[in-house]
């Protein structure tokens, strides 16, 4: 696997309004919301690094597991961090590779409805790890 850079980090947040405090009314950083009424919010315009957000737990669980509730087995995440590889058939390659040392796939390599191409585990510390294509994030 070869990673091209950091794509994107994320807190994840059970409860979205609260964290929004710090990284919006006391960071002031220039995050919006993904559409009308979501609770993600997120910025491409954060110096040093390609997207930043707030992503509620809820969305973070829909994401993984198809449900609005993180499984109680689970270790709850508090953050998510995503590794870009160079196209969207590296995701694949990726995600076997990850599969084939032991880490158990949050999901299997899929096309979100934004475009990414994108598999996750969740690591010993409790992050939601992505390896990701997004077309957009490359020159």
């Amino acid at each position: 696997m070869n990673i091209v850079f950091v794509a994107g980090v994320a807190a994840v947040a059970a409860d979205p309004p609260e964290s929004r405090k710090l990284y919006l009314d006391a960071l002031n950083l220039p995050l919006a919301p993904a559409g009308e009424g979501s609770e993600y919010y997120s910025s491409e315009k954060v110096g040093g690094c390609k997207h930043f957000g707030v992503w509620p737990l809820s969305d973070a669980a829909q994401a993984c597991f198809g449900t609005d509730e993180w499984p109680a087995d689970r270790t709850t995440p508090q953050a998510s961090l995503e590794f870009e590889v160079e196209d969207a058939a590296a995701v694949e390659v990726g995600a076997r590779e990850l599969a084939e040392k032991g880490f158990e796939l949050l999901h299997p390599t899929r096309v979100e409805p934004w475009g990414q191409t994108i598999a996750r585990v969740l690591s010993a510390e409790g992050l939601i790890v992505g390896v990701s294509f997004a077309p957009w994030l490359h020159d």
